[in-house]
C-alpha cells in the first residue's frame, strides 16, 4: 500500500540525502516536500492548512532553525522560541490529522557537557547540554518530551532518531558555521590550490570523536518509518574513535596536500573525547558502517567537483 510521506526540511543536509532514499523506496509521487515559500511552519495556520491539504500518512519533520556556534550566541532566545514552535505545532498537527507515523530527529548536542563517552540514550536527562547552544539543544530535546505525550494521549507512533556527527556531500561549508569535516575539507584544500606550506590547526589534535556518513543515516530512515514503533531516542552513528589528529592527516592525504600540518597548542582542545554509543541501534540488526576514509573520500569528489562553479548546493 503506497504511503504519503511528508518530508520538511529537505533541502537541508540530511534532507538532500533522504529524498531520494525515500523515492527509491515508496516512489516519487508519494514524497511530498515543502519549502518556506509554500507553508510557513511557525505558523499555526498554515501547518493545519498544510496538513488539511497534504494528508500525510507519514511526516520525517527535519525542518530546523539550526547555525553555529557564533548565531547561537547571538541569538540564543530565536534558536530556542523557533525551534520549540517548529517541533510543537508539528507534532500537534500531526496528532490531529491521523498521522501514521511521524519520525524526528534530535542532535547529539543534546546530551549533557558532562556526559561519559560512549554516550548512550540513558544519558540524556542526567544533565544540561553545553552552555553555547543549550537554547537550541534544549528545544530539540522536547522533541522526546512531545512524543512521548502525544503517543500516551493520542497514539500518535513518533519516533525520536539521534543522528550523531554527520558529514558527507551538501554540508555547510561556510569559514565560520562549518563543523569540523567540511571546516577541513575546505582548509586543506584551499591550502593545496594556494600553495600553502604550512596550515595551522588549533590544540593537540588528540580530542576524539566518532563520525557517521550521512548517506548511513539516511538510508535508516525507512526502516523507523515502516519498522520501529518505539519513541527513543535512539544514536545513529558510528561508534568509531578518530583523533582531530588522524582526520587532519586523512583528509589533507585523500586531498593530495602535502605541506605541514602545525597544531597550535596554545589554543583549546575542546571536549577531549565525544563519542556515541550505537548499541541499541546495533541490537536492530543495522549500523552505519561506511568506513570513514569512504565516505571522506566521496565528499572530497564532490567537493572539488563543485568548488569552483559552487554548483549542486554547495555552501561556501
Amino acid at each position: 500500500m503506497a504511503r504519503r510521506i511528508l518530508l520538511t526540511g529537505a533541502s537541508g543536509f540530511l534532507g538532500r540525502h533522504t529524498r531520494p532514499v525515500l523515492e527509491a523506496r515508496y516512489g516519487a509521487d508519494n514524497i511530498i516536500t515543502v519549502s518556506s515559500a509554500d507553508y510557513d511552519l511557525m505558523d499555526a495556520r498554515q501547518v493545519e492548512n498544510m496538513f488539511a491539504t497534504i494528508k500525510p500518512d507519514v511526516v520525517v519533520h527535519y525542518a530546523a532553525y539550526s547555525g553555529g556556534i557564533g548565531a547561537n550566541r547571538t541569538y540564543p532566545a530565536d534558536f530556542y522560541f523557533r525551534n520549540t514552535i517548529l517541533t510543537a505545532l508539528t507534532f500537534e498537527a500531526a496528532a490531529r490529522h491521523g498521522v501514521q507515523k511521524l519520525v524526528y530527529p534530535m542532535g547529539g548536542c543534546s546530551y549533557p557537557a558532562t556526559a561519559k563517552s560512549p554516550i548512550g540514550e540513558d544519558q540524556l536527562w542526567q544533565g544540561f547540554p553545553q552552555t553555547e547552544s543549550a537554547p537550541y539543544s534544549t528545544a530539540k530535546m522536547m522533541g522526546v518530551v512531545a512524543a512521548q505525550s502525544f503517543k500516551t494521549q493520542y497514539d500518535l507512533n513518533a519516533s525520536v532518531i539521534v543522528p550523531g556527527n554527520l558529514y558527507g556531500e551538501y554540508d555547510n561549508y561556510t569559514q565560520h558555521d562549518s563543523h569540523v569535516v567540511p571546516a577541513m575539507i575546505r582548509r586543506y584544500y584551499e591550502a593545496k590550490l594556494n600553495r600553502l606550506r604550512r596550515v595551522a590547526m588549533w590544540g593537540t589534535g588528540r580530542p576524539e570523536r566518532d563520525f557517521v556518513y550521512v548517506g548511513d543515516v539516511a538510508q535508516l530512515v525507512p526502516y523507523f518509518i515502516d519498522e520501529f514503533d518505539e519513541v527513543g531516542p535512539i544514536n545513529l552513528s558510528s561508534g568509531t574513535t578518530t583523533s582531530i589528529k588522524s582526520l587532519a592527516e586523512t583528509i589533507a592525504r585523500l586531498i593530495g596536500y602535502r605541506g605541514e600540518i602545525f597544531w597550535d597548542t596554545s589554543k583549546p582542545d575542546g571536549q577531549m573525547v565525544k563519542i556515541f554509543a550505537p548499541d541499541k541501534l546495533n541490537r536492530l540488526g543495522l549500523a552505519c558502517a561506511t568506513p570513514l576514509e569512504t565516505g571522506l573520500a566521496r565528499t572530497i569528489r564532490w567537493f572539488t567537483a563543485n568548488y569552483a562553479t559552487r554548483g549542486d548546493g554547495l555552501r561556501l
